[in-house]
Order: structure tokens, then C-alpha cells, then sequence
């Protein structure tokens, strides 16, 4: 199982608020499904041929994850580039690592991680 959501919840009020702050993330930026509302969220960004792949840490239930794949469509920022990104979709972490460059870190074991969302830049 990935991280407990109920840290999930910690992390979006208080770790990344301050990473936010700081500048030092890559973040997505995504609508609230039903809110509307435009969300920041930080978060690793491995680019990949095309697009980016991210780790699901909390898995695919995480709020951010429903928005990004009910819109189709999030902006990343990197390093001062926003990039439109689009087609967002699950992949496992056999495909993850494949496409991933060689040397990426994969999450600590315990953590059970094995959902990523790959995601296309816009062309």
C-alpha cells in the first residue's frame, strides 16, 4: 500500500505549503474537479520522451491525481517553464522505470508504490 492518506492530508496543509514557499519543487498546477477551484502542487516531475512521469506516493486516490485525469490537462512548472501537459494516464511501475532515466530513484520498498501517472506535453 502507498502512503496513508491521512498523511497525504498532513502534507497537503503543512509540508506543502512550505515547499510551495521555498521554490525548490517542480508543481502542477490542476482544477478541483468539483470545486473548480486551482490548485499548487508540488511534487517530483522525471521527464520522459514526450512528457513526465510522477510517482504516486499516495496512490491513484489522491485528490490531484482525480483532478489532473478528470481534466485530461495540468501545467507543470519547472524551473521557471510552465508546460502544458495533457493525455494523463496511469501506467505501472515496469513501464514507469522503462521509460524513466536510467538511474531515477525508484520509492523505498515498504512504501509498495506501483501506480505512476504518465503524462504528454502538449505539441
Amino acid at each position: 500500500m502507498p502512503m496513508p492518506l491521512w498523511w497525504g492530508h498532513i502534507n497537503k496543509r503543512v509540508f506543502n505549503k512550505m515547499a510551495l514557499k521555498r521554490g525548490n519543487w517542480p508543481v502542477i498546477t490542476h482544477v478541483g474537479r468539483s470545486s473548480g477551484k486551482v490548485y499548487h502542487t508540488p511534487l517530483d516531475a522525471h521527464p520522459v520522451d514526450g512528457g513526465y512521469i510522477f510517482i504516486l506516493v499516495y496512490g491513484s486516490g489522491s485528490d490531484w491525481v482525480k483532478n489532473v485525469i478528470a481534466s485530461g490537462s495540468a501545467t507543470l512548472k519547472v524551473d521557471e517553464e510552465e508546460i502544458e501537459l495533457v493525455s494523463p494516464k496511469l501506467v505501472d511501475k515496469a513501464v514507469a522505470f522503462e521509460r524513466m532515466p536510467v538511474g531515477t530513484k525508484a520509492p523505498p520498498s515498504f512504501l509498495n508504490v506501483n501506480e505512476f501517472l504518465q503524462m504528454d506535453v502538449k505539441t
